[in-house]
């Protein structure tokens, strides 16, 4: 039986060997490629100019509990316990200000990449099409599902090429 299984398999490589040596595959970094585009060197200037004033308060409540911080162990010693409970009672409360507008900051942030990602997601898609066709390539794989790739077969600065258009 096991004879027979061997032959079997044995048969079918054979016959998949042929169609493997055909396959042309491309790689492409999406990742590289769309960020590295036009479109999202404007979006990033524009989520910088949307929440500078957002960043600048982050930055204030930082440096607020960081003084406060080391004003507690510089001069906490010496401080009555009233004092230095006021103090420490002060420090956490810039640091739970700090933790909150960091946290929005971050999922707003968050939010309008995924938006961004989304909205160019069909242009992406269109480009990568295009490079397929004009390639005559059966597959394009991501570069992270990929160990090695010979570089005229990587396709993601003709990807970004095409975002650019």
């Amino acid at each position: 039986m096991s004879r027979f299984l061997l032959i079997i398999t044995a048969a079918v490589m054979a016959m998949a060997s042929p169609a493997m040596a055909e396959t042309r595959i491309g790689v492409v970094d999406l990742r590289q490629a769309l960020f590295s585009s036009n479109d999202a060197k404007a979006f990033s200037e524009t989520l910088q100019k949307d929440f500078a004033g957002d960043e600048a308060r982050v930055r204030e409540a930082q440096e607020a509990a960081r003084k406060l911080q080391e004003r507690l162990e510089k001069d906490g010693a010496m401080m009555n316990e009233s004092e230095r409970n006021k103090l420490a009672s002060e420090f956490q409360e810039k640091v739970k200000e700090f933790n909150f507008l960091k946290q929005r900051l971050d999922s707003t942030v968050n939010q309008r990449k995924q938006a961004f990602l989304e909205q160019a997601r069909p242009e992406v898609d269109a480009a990568v099409k295009e490079l397929l066709e004009e390639n005559d390539l059966d597959l394009i794989l991501p570069s992270e599902a990929v160990v090695y790739v010979k570089p005229e077969m990587n396709l993601t600065s003709q990807l970004l090429d095409k975002l650019n258009r």
